[in-house]
């Protein structure tokens, strides 16, 4: 049992503990830890994972601690930035965050009879020895923005002090940005095919959700939340999700037919360190259920019509005072009276007015997109809930950004992004999240307005002018904004969501005012949005050509005539006529006509994105209809 060796393992080397002295003790001491990883993120949210020995690593660590190693640029996610051409790239390890060690479960070190690890030092990109780039550099420089101009902005408005915890801006001694993410996960035994229906029916019926595990998933979940839980990360649950079907229990005794869906939740920490922990948490799950012969997806929409996965991402701010305490910057005065103080009204304004151009950083995949559809519990359009009172606390599931709060705990008061998915860059997700925060909290600060103020506006009419929001949309609602809105009510009353990446990155170009608040302090300059749209755009057409365009073929090609014309009746014939003239129109093409697929192939060779877009919400359409007919066409034949 590893779990008997842990207390000889070494799972981190914590912030404080980075001294050239104390790292040499740190892997002398474990020589289990054969190797050392510089982990460093580029704008997709892709990390590197060389192997260096931990031998030689010793031999340069003064070196390598400042100075990093190389890579090529070209073959990491850096379009714009590092071309084949100019391509030099340091990996330079950050000091500041924890470090964690990588245990391989399924390779024991002979002498000590533990894993063998790898430590993995997150890292930043620096490009030709001048400019750092990548998702972790943007979001240190988030961070740093948006802490320091809080700060100011509480001095140079003072009249905000009288809904905070404090009586003098001097009082504060650091702002801190807070963040915690929520992972949920499919689990299922290799090889096993889903069935949408009885999965959709186990949804409907709501036989998975808060369930017992059994098997090799709870084992799997209980021995991932214990190691998980020895790096420090303080596990505070695991359980089952919506999703999934019940394991059977096999001739040999075994569970096997696997097709369950679970969360785990883990405690807050600062922003870039939560970011670095949910890239360890997913590895480290993975290596787990995979030793329990269980494969693990993150997708966000993994199986069509039935849940797919959220990661929904928590954001605060906090101040550290002088005399130790801690105080929410969102939490008013009284928690029974007002739901946010100025400055958390401002904050959850700011994510909602300028969410176009936050959105393409959290759903840049065909993957993410196809998960915010309604009838799942995933956000659809631009709104928010506050609850009905200050004393009620909202729950509601149905919006983009709910306000979380405990009366008798101030300091828990946070934003719930509920958009974000486990193929969500975290980095870039938060950082995105951060500064439309900030400049929320700028105008409502700048304007000297009160709780009361704010919370009329993000409770305005549609068509009500407003000194920040837009006049013809509305941005609040403690009503189910699936069951209760019409889609052309709400695509008129909260925007109309993208239904392609290709859409979502046209905000960029729909919206250039609000792309101007990552530009401020130089957080995401014009050089790593071009990178960053580059490569979200290569990503989209690529994926859509090679993977979805093959899979919707494959879909056609299984939708084969299966009557006989002897024992079928006029009723399977007309069910298999529709089949047939949507499988040509899909994949077929004829002397006078392409097919739809053909038609998006060209589109995309010719880099006439507009129409590829908008023939993949076609092929989708009719790729769904197809499944479904031919589903409804077997059930009738005998």
């Amino acid at each position: 049992m590893l779990e008997s060796k842990f207390n000889k393992m070494l799972f981190t080397i914590p912030k404080n503990k980075h001294t050239i002295g104390e790292i040499r003790t740190a892997l002398e001491n474990h020589p289990e830890v054969r190797f050392v990883s510089l982990v460093g993120i580029d704008i997709g949210g892709q990390d590197t994972d060389e192997k260096i020995p931990v031998k030689y690593f010793l031999d340069d660590l003064e070196k390598i601690l400042e100075h990093g190693v190389q890579t090529d640029g070209s073959s990491v996610v850096l379009p714009v930035i590092a071309d084949l051409n100019n391509a030099k790239v340091d990996i330079i390890p950050d000091l500041n965050v924890n470090w964690y060690v990588d245990y391989n479960l399924s390779y024991l070190d002979t002498e000590t009879g533990i894993p063998v690890g790898t430590l993995r030092i997150p890292c930043f990109l620096v490009h030709n020895d001048t400019q750092e780039v990548g998702s972790r550099v943007i979001l240190r420089d988030t961070v740093d923005a948006v802490c320091r101009e809080v700060k100011s902005l509480i001095q140079n408005n003072p009249y905000v002090l009288q809904y905070l915890d404090v009586t003098d801006p001097e009082e504060i001694e650091e702002i801190v940005l807070t963040c915690a993410t929520e992972l949920e996960f499919w689990v299922k035994t290799p090889d096993d095919k889903a069935d949408r229906e009885q999965l959709s029916t186990a949804q409907i019926l709501k036989e998975q959700y808060w369930k017992r595990t059994v098997g090799p998933v709870r084992t799997a979940l209980e021995k991932s939340l214990l190691l998980l839980d020895q790096y420090g990360l303080e596990m505070e649950m695991g359980h089952k999700e919506v999703g999934g079907i019940k394991a059977k229990l096999g001739n040999s005794g075994q569970f096997d037919h696997v097709m369950e869906q679970l969360e785990i939740d883990w405690k807050y920490s600062t922003a870039l360190q939560a970011a670095d922990n949910e890239k360890h948490v997913r590895y480290v799950v993975r290596d787990v259920f995979r030793l329990h012969g269980l494969d693990v997806s993150f997708m966000a929409k993994p199986i069509e019509g039935v849940a797919g996965s959220g990661e929904h991402t928590h954001l605060g701010i906090a101040a550290k005072l002088k005399n130790g305490r801690t105080i929410s910057l969102f939490a008013p005065k009284d928690m029974e009276v007002d739901f946010l103080n100025p400055i958390g009204f401002g904050a959850l304004m700011g994510i909602l007015k300028n969410y176009e151009v936050v959105n393409p950083f959290i759903s840049s995949s065909n993957d993410s997109i196809n998960r915010l559809k309604p009838g799942f519990e995933a956000p659809v359009c631009i709104v928010t809930s506050l609850g009905h009172s200050a004393k009620m606390p909202s729950r509601n599931r149905t919006v983009l950004v709910g306000l979380v709060r405990d009366v008798n705990n101030p300091l828990s008061t946070r934003f719930e992004m509920r958009s974000p998915n486990p193929k969500s860059n975290t980095y870039l997700t938060v950082a995105a999240c951060y500064m439309a925060m900030l400049d929320g909290i700028r105008a409502a600060l700048e304007g000297g307005k009160t709780p009361q103020e704010l919370e009329a506006s993000l409770s305005k009419a549609y068509g009500q002018e407003d000194f920040y929001l837009e006049a013809n949309r509305e941005y609040r609602s403690e009503r189910d904004v699936f069951d209760e809105f019409t889609p052309e009510e709400r695509d008129q009353l909260f925007g109309k969501p993208p239904k392609t990446v290709w859409e979502n990155l046209c905000a960029f170009d729909k919206y250039p005012e609000k792309l101007e608040i990552f530009k401020q302090h130089g957080v995401i300059n014009e050089l790593s949005l071009a990178s960053f749209k580059e490569a979200t755009l290569a990503q989209w057409a690529t994926e859509l050509h090679n993977r979805i365009i093959p899979e919707t073929m494959d879909l056609v090609r299984e939708c084969r005539r299966a009557h006989d014309d002897g024992e079928c009746t006029d009723f399977d014939m007309m069910n298999w006529g529709k089949i047939q003239n949507l499988r040509v129109y899909l994949g077929q093409n004829t002397i006078a006509d392409k097919c739809l697929i053909s038609r998006i192939i060209t589109a995309l060779d010719e880099e006439n994105y507009d129409l590829a877009s908008e023939l993949q919400v076609e092929m989708q359409e009719k790729a769904s209809i197809l499944a479904k007919l031919y589903t409804n066409y077997k059930k009738n034949l005998l």
